[in-house]
């Protein structure tokens, strides 16, 4: 999403038309607004299918990563960020850690993850792409759309703007 937007006047503009993600996620990526079409991986500490997914071109999309709040290792890392900023993509949203933060700070990709670990995940390939995934009280479904800033992540079926 190239237009500046705040979270929180597009939840006042919309309503009931959007819903906020009750997980209070920590900021890591050097993009801390940013917004796009939803595409999804669920995995469990095998970050290879969203290696699969940020190595696609994108037009602008937010990759969300449901890694059951598994904190033991990271799902992504610089490298693959980097690979996802090359591509296209908007960012990411990792329900789980990310590694090598410092470096994701210096990157002009958004990343929001529940925390950190220096250790790699597990390269057995085993998940799900594009698959409606939940949590913090949001489902997030491939195709809406989702808005992230400093004050939370807010998703929606079709794009939100202030009116």
């Amino acid at each position: 999403m190239a237009a500046p937007f705040a979270t929180a006047d597009l939840a006042d503009a919309a309503g009931n038309r959007c819903l906020a993600c009750a997980v209070q996620f920590r900021q890591f990526g050097g993009r801390r607004a940013y917004g796009g079409r939803i595409r999804t991986v669920r995995c469990y500490a095998d970050n290879v299918l969203v290696r699969r997914v940020l190595e696609m071109p994108s037009a602008g999309e937010v990759l969300v990563v449901d890694g059951g709040g598994f904190l033991g290792a990271a799902l992504l890392g610089d490298r693959l960020a980097a690979l996802g900023a090359q591509n296209g993509w908007a960012g990411v949203v990792i329900y789980g850690a990310v590694r090598d933060s410092v470096a994701l700070a210096q990157l002009d990709f958004g990343v929001k993850a529940l925390g950190t670990n220096p250790c790699k995940s597990e390269k057995r390939g085993l998940g799900e792409p594009d698959v409606a995934v939940a949590f913090g009280g949001v489902t997030f479904t491939p195709g809406y759309w989702l808005y992230s800033d400093d004050d939370g992540i807010l998703v929606a079926e079709s794009p939100l703007t202030i009116a």
